[in-house]
């Protein structure tokens, strides 16, 4: 893997523990980017993953020919180059300035695709809302675009502060238990507060794991493309689990089909 090139200063460090997010302008090179560009591209042409339920459509059923929100779980189980970015090298360095060094060494990761003009809005949402009720997390997620990501084609918008509450209540998008997707329940009470943030390619926003975000759908003539790396810290177990209710709710085609490869594999 590359040596990390860049690192935070204390006024990022405090920033970002005090609002929950930050805006770094570069995570690694215009090179690299083209190089993730056709891997990305790869991945999403051929559906990667599908059979095993890493790819679906988080914002709808897995029924459209055209997934409106496709994304993909884990694409280095897929493309095992991509741990050996310099995206990766840089993301680790700041996560274990900002986790400390009881950062777990491994890390999770996913990317998502808004498709030109039909890309669907990522809801107001919590990520632990997907998480093991059970535990809780200290983390932050690199959200960095292949694109230059605007208001209008889908960059990430954060409540500021809202890194500091718990897991709030949730719901399928648009209340069906067929879709992954989730959204924080009365969402319009918080979007009034939102601070979009708009990046450029091979730049990246940062947010802490309990942070409220949102992203519109892509207006716009091109693709959105974004590559997440999450980096945590040991999970401790709660005194009292989180009421998941949203989760026990869910009937997806992702999770039948997770199974089913499951099930084959074990045979």
């Amino acid at each position: 893997m590359p040596e990390p090139t860049i690192s935070l200063s204390r006024e990022q460090i405090h920033s970002f523990h005090e609002d929950g997010f930050l805006v770094l302008n570069a995570i690694t090179t215009q090179e690299e980017v083209e190089q993730l560009r056709e891997i990305y591209d790869r991945l999403f042409f051929e559906r990667t993953g599908w059979d095993q339920g890493s790819q679906f459509d988080l914002a709808g059923t897995d029924e459209d020919d055209q997934p409106r929100l496709p994304q993909l779980l884990g694409p280095s189980r897929f493309a095992p180059e991509l741990k050996d970015t310099l995206y990766l090298a840089n993301a680790r360095a700041i996560a274990l300035q900002l986790l400390g060094s009881d950062m777990l060494d491994r890390n999770g990761e996913h990317m998502i695709y808004k498709p030109p003009r039909i890309g669907a809005a990522t809801p107001w949402h919590q990520d632990q809302a997907y998480h093991n009720p059970e535990l809780a997390y200290k983390g932050v997620n690199f959200w960095m675009p292949l694109d230059d990501a605007t208001v209008e084609s889908g960059c990430l918008q954060f409540i500021p502060g809202s890194h500091k509450l718990d897991v709030l209540p949730h719901h399928s998008i648009n209340r069906d238990p067929r879709i992954h997707g989730l959204e924080v329940d009365n969402p319009e009470q918080y979007a009034e507060r939102a601070v979009p943030c708009p990046v450029a390619a091979g730049g990246a926003s940062l947010h802490a794991c309990y942070m409220l975000h949102y992203a519109e759908p892509n207006h716009t003539d091109v693709p959105r493309r974004a590559y997440t790396l999450t980096f945590r810290t040991p999970p401790q177990n709660r005194d009292k689990p989180v009421d998941a209710y949203w989760q026990k709710n869910k009937q997806t085609a992702r999770q039948t089909r997770a199974d089913a490869y499951q099930t084959r594999g074990s045979m």
